[in-house]
């Protein structure tokens, strides 16, 4: 994911820096409904502190002996951070879970539900952030910002979580709906970065070279998908089987950050114009998420102005309604510019239909305060970042 344009630009930022421990950022997931008491399904609200969220999933997997597989979520939440969210599990009793002691995981309560929670079933994010290394006076200026950004919406870009550590996954994406397993096993394997640790990077490097044996022999200490894969790779000789060994469930966070990366291009394109229709939007109403082609801007402007409608760019798929006019072309040509076709993101085994979304979001419960540092609190819709908001206050990378 390159660099994305500001919407503030002509806003001075305050600079600092975020998550320097994991208290700095407290999240609270907004639930799309409680659980209602009855059901085979137990449902848990948790406070994890410095993991991720399928870390946390994994870890109470193997505590009750049961597949991650049985475990539902709403929502992946940040690593560097303390965050409560909700999991479900399925055919479990809440005596089992209540008893559960784990590192770095709290089970805050426990109630059965009726249904298993799946991506989505939230209504949004709260957010408590400390900006470290910043003056009190900036406090002025994030309430200039705050007041545009309250007006004109928040650019909704995917942020840098879709693309993973690596900020490659949209890459590897690309390979899996192009069924390059060749490729995809170059940049799953291959391709070291000096971020990583220096055995992960020997590691790669040896990927790289063919020496599939030392690759393994370097990813050994280190209990990942990408040694399984690279162990698949090895005793089969057979690189489908060895992409295949991949969860499903992270093959498909791939696929999606493919997705994200043309949603994100697009955004670019329309950020000027963020808050005004176009002929052939596919418009988006935020009270219940249905989505219209626009034929009339003029008339629809108004609903934009009071924030009821937006425009939306695409999640490419098969059930993605297609815009029309100019925004439909701009779609089509991102596409052909990286030689896409639409058919590319059909995909039966991964089960991504596509869709449509906004290209601005509302924040809300905006607080500013100081505690040595600025701190600001808000929240955000479901697919929200909150690192997309802070950017727009800090104008740092």
């Amino acid at each position: 994911m390159n660099k994305l344009p500001y919407l503030t630009t002509h806003l001075p930022g305050i600079g600092g820096q975020i998550k320097t421990v994991p208290d700095d950022f407290h999240v609270e997931e907004i639930p799309l409904y409680q659980p209602s008491g009855e059901g085979d399904h137990v449902y848990l609200w948790i406070e994890k502190r410095g993991i991720t969220t399928f870390q946390a999933i994994n870890q109470i997997a193997r505590a009750l002996n049961i597949s991650s597989r049985k475990i539902g979520y709403a929502g992946l939440k940040d690593a560097q951070a303390v965050t409560q969210q909700m999991l479900s599990i399925e055919n479990v009793s809440p005596e089992q879970v209540t008893v559960l002691s784990l590192p770095k995981i709290t089970i805050l309560s426990v109630k059965r539900h009726k249904n298993k929670l799946k991506l989505g079933h939230l209504s949004g994010n709260k957010f408590r952030v400390k900006i470290r290394q910043t003056e009190q006076k900036s406090l002025s200026k994030v309430e200039v910002i705050s007041d545009y950004l309250l007006k004109h919406g928040i650019p909704n870009y995917f942020g840098q979580q879709r693309f993973g550590y690596r900020n490659n996954s949209h890459r590897l994406g690309f390979a899996l709906m192009q069924n390059n397993n060749t490729e995809f096993l170059a940049e799953y394997l291959g391709h070291p970065q000096p971020h990583e640790t220096p055995q992960i990077q020997h590691a790669r490097s040896a990927y790289d070279a063919n020496d599939l044996d030392k690759a393994l022999k370097l990813w050994s200490a280190v209990p990942s998908s990408e040694k399984s894969a690279l162990q698949t790779l090895i005793r089969t000789e057979d690189e489908s089987k060895a992409v295949n060994s991949i969860n499903k469930r992270l093959r498909r966070l791939f696929f999606s950050a493919s997705q994200s990366h043309f949603f994100n291009i697009l955004l670019t394109q329309r950020l000027p114009t963020l808050d005004k229709l176009e002929f052939g939007d596919v418009a988006y109403i935020h009270h219940n998420g249905a989505c219209f082609i626009v034929d009339n801007p003029d008339d629809e402007q108004a609903r934009a102005d009071i924030f009821e409608i937006s425009p939306t760019g695409p999640l490419f798929g098969k059930k993605c309604l297609a815009a029309q006019g100019e925004p439909g072309r701009r779609e089509m040509s991102v596409l052909k510019l990286a030689n896409f076709e639409l058919k590319n993101f059909a995909v039966p085994s991964l089960k991504l239909k596509g869709g449509r979304r906004p290209y601005r979001i509302q924040f809300s419960n905006v607080h500013v305060d100081w505690d040595n540092c600025v701190v600001i609190s808000f929240a955000v819709p479901a697919g929200g970042y909150a690192t997309m908001v802070l950017r727009e206050f800090m104008k740092t990378n």
